[in-house]
């Protein structure tokens, strides 16, 4: 899902590194010290996903646990991803440099939806849990996907939209499984953060 150097224009990709630099400043501020090693843990959890590849209709996907990530920490989650989409970046080559702004917008916005779904109004049970973790993958594969028809590249990528489906469906499944397990044995993760 990382958008790589060089397909976006280089206009398009700054302004996304400065939103998302400036945002990821934002809400590193506000992070306490008490919560420095969940943020630092859940960046390293998005960063191993990323490693585990599958292919799947002529490409391949990876779990990426923004849902998660939404549920577990809230706003902290965008400079979580940012960290984790840093390291893929200078690692493994996952995205680029360039293009590190627009996947930290796309994957962080991603996790805020799955944020706001988790911080409704009512019981957080397993079926909001499923939709943090279907939202989690969903919007930042929709974002990506609108970000590629409006440069113009890609005449396929809209099939794309349906290897995301079942990716985000799959995240929803294991957020479900991932918020039931902590429900039993650490419920104090899982309270609605501001």
């Amino acid at each position: 899902m990382h958008i790589a150097d060089g397909i976006l224009p280089v206009g398009a990709a700054a302004a996304a590194d400065a939103l998302a630099l400036g945002t990821v400043s934002v809400l590193s501020r506000k992070i306490k010290a008490a919560e420095i090693p969940e943020t630092g843990l859940m960046a390293s959890a998005l960063f191993l996903a990323s490693l585990l590849h599958f292919p799947v209709a002529g490409t391949s996907v990876h779990l990426g646990l923004y849902g998660l990530a939404g549920v577990l920490l809230g706003p902290r989650s965008v400079p979580a991803v940012f960290v984790a989409l840093l390291f893929q970046s200078l690692l493994f080559q996952h995205g680029g440099l360039v293009a590190l702004g627009v996947n930290t917008v796309n994957m962080g916005l991603g996790a805020l939806a799955a944020w706001l779904l988790w911080r409704a109004p009512g019981r957080a049970g397993a079926p909001r849990a499923f939709a943090a973790g279907f939202a989690g993958i969903l919007v930042p594969a929709a974002l990506m996907i609108l970000e590629f028809r409006l440069i113009g590249y890609g005449r396929r990528i809209l099939f794309l939209a349906l290897v995301y489906v079942a990716v985000a469906a799959l995240e929803g499944v294991l957020t479900a499984a991932a918020v039931a397990f902590l429900r039993k044995t650490e419920p104090s993760l899982l309270e609605t953060r501001p």
